[in-house]
């Protein structure tokens, strides 16, 4: 069934994608849409994130997200997926993604990529981020970076097609500063801003897909 998944979403990956309308019903109330082509190259810093799929213990597809280190930064703290920002010695952002996905989680296999999603902006931090869909046939043995990330996190995909699992709340990412926003609540924590916006996007193409 994992594989039958796998080769479903591929063939699907190449298709038109649900693209912002589908990132945007995860975004917070003050997020304005900002489209990639409407912004001069030297506005952004280049980005990938890598959303590896596998089969867990239960034979479950799952997803693999990361719990952020509490740092002095926008993102701190923060669900998320493997990734980070170009570095010079980056062939290209697939590169980047899989660079990022082996300095994050030490996992020991080599995801393969099937696909990516549409690339999302991120103003607060001024990144330009490509999300790339890979997978293992089976689940990789981890070994995180004590320094990023706190702990990893495995989210079967069910759960994130589960409509109960989409909730609201206010949210303070800065001093003074409040945001009504949709998340995803991952095993009682908080999944918001770009990373929900983006398996929001791969959730709508999971679910045109009618199989899991």
């Amino acid at each position: 069934m994992f594989q039958l998944l796998i080769d479903n979403l591929k063939t699907n990956l190449q298709k038109p994608l649900p693209g912002l309308a589908a990132q945007f019903e995860m975004a917070h109330v003050k997020r304005e849409k900002v489209l990639p082509d409407s912004l001069d190259a030297e506005a952004y810093r280049p980005s990938a994130v890598l959303i590896l799929l596998y089969p867990n213990a239960k034979q479950q597809t799952s997803v693999l997200l990361i719990e952020r280190m509490t740092y002095n930064g926008h993102h701190s703290g923060q669900i998320a997926l493997p990734g980070g920002k170009v570095e010079p010695g980056d062939e290209d952002l697939k590169a980047t993604a899989l660079r990022e996905f082996f300095e994050e989680t030490g996992a020991d296999s080599t995801p393969v990529i099937i696909g990516k999603l549409t690339p999302i902006y991120i103003p607060v931090s001024r990144f330009m981020v490509q999300p790339f869909v890979s997978y293992v046939s089976q689940k990789p043995a981890f070994s995180p970076n004590s320094f990023e990330v706190n702990t990893l996190i495995e989210w079967e995909i069910n759960e994130l097609l589960n409509p109960e699992t989409i909730k609201e709340t206010v949210i303070e990412p800065a001093l003074g500063t409040k945001l009504k926003t949709p998340y995803f609540d991952v095993q009682g924590k908080i999944l918001w801003g770009a990373t929900a916006m983006m398996l929001n996007e791969l959730k709508h193409i999971l679910t045109n897909m009618h199989t899991v």
